[in-house]
């Protein structure tokens, strides 16, 4: 508990909830430097916020990030900014002796077809879904440098790999946000101004897993406290939804009474995603704790509440 902790990206969706688990479980020292105070993307800068600021863990959590939409849009800055932020501080924490690296992957990086649940041992068994590939592939590379840093210098690195979060706090910009809180965004617009219909993205027909954001931030808190391997672990619910389904739920939330159309010239992402989340379980006695339909509605609430007026 006397550690000095330094979370990257720690005023984001994530790393908020992250700095608050970890003050609910009693670590003291956290820091949490921001994207003006280092750029990350720049060797110098990391390694000056590493010498500045002499933390024991780090939890990497700053990334550049997006729906469908914006991976399409900006696949090589998706690719550069994740992959070269994470090599820079990975190896700056290995030359400083931070004695612990724990890095937030992304379910983007499974093959566009594998199995479903996904298990961490199928992470290899192909090529990811298109629209997304670049922003896996990069963040799967920090699982490589992590195990080769592990074999050659001895660094305690460890690999998560979490599900689609959502929750209080997210990001509702029309242009970078993920699914769920596009969906509440639009519906509760929609049902203002008294307007008949909504329109979704695709075809409705492809699935995901959802995993509500303390669930996440939990999870990772574990991690820093008790877990040391080298294998990657999924976080996630385990709970599978159609688009479709998540759609109409959404519009029942929010109270809107008219009629959902789906854009199917618009792109699905992976046809299906669910995870196997027994190692979580049993590595770090993982287990969450809110229901989808629950965190979607305390997330509508949030949203209501942080609008003018």
């Amino acid at each position: 508990m006397e550690e000095r902790i330094a979370v990257t990206g720690g005023h984001g969706f994530l790393g908020s909830a992250v700095r608050a688990e970890l003050k609910r479980k009693g670590y003291e020292d956290v820091i949490a430097p921001r994207s003006a105070e280092y750029d990350l993307r720049l060797p110098g800068a990391v390694a000056s916020f590493i010498k500045e600021t002499d933390p024991s863990v780090i939890i990497h959590l700053a990334a550049t990030v997006g729906g469908i939409g914006a991976n399409m849009a900006h696949p090589g800055k998706f690719f550069y900014d994740n992959a070269v932020m994470g090599i820079h501080l990975m190896e700056q924490a290995r030359l400083s002796g931070v004695e612990k690296f724990v890095t937030a992957g992304s379910v983007c990086a499974y093959p566009k077809h594998a199995p479903i649940p996904f298990r961490e041992e199928d992470l290899w068994n192909g090529y990811p879904e298109e629209t997304n590939a670049p922003y896996g592939l990069a963040k799967k590379m920090l699982l490589v440098q992590g195990q080769a840093y592990r074999r050659e210098y001895d660094f305690n690195a460890i690999y998560l790999i979490p599900v689609n979060l959502y929750g209080p706090g997210d990001n509702f910009d029309p242009a970078t946000s993920h699914v769920i809180p596009a969906l509440i965004k639009k519906f509760e617009e929609a049902r203002e101004a008294g307007h008949p219909t909504v329109e979704a993205w695709g075809t409705g027909l492809a699935s995901r897993e959802f995993l509500y954001v303390e669930d996440a931030a939990s999870a990772i808190v574990k991690a820093v406290a008790t877990y040391d391997g080298d294998d990657p672990i999924n976080i996630g619910s385990s709970e599978e939804i159609t688009i479709k389904d998540l759609t109409e739920l959404i519009g029942k939330l929010t109270g809107f009474e008219g009629t959902i159309t789906w854009d199917e010239s618009k792109p699905d992402g992976q046809p299906r995603r669910k995870l196997d989340i027994s190692r979580a379980e049993n590595l770090l006695g993982f287990k969450p704790t809110v229901p989808l339909e629950e965190g979607l509605r305390r997330t509508v609430d949030w949203y209501r509440n942080q609008k003018p007026g």
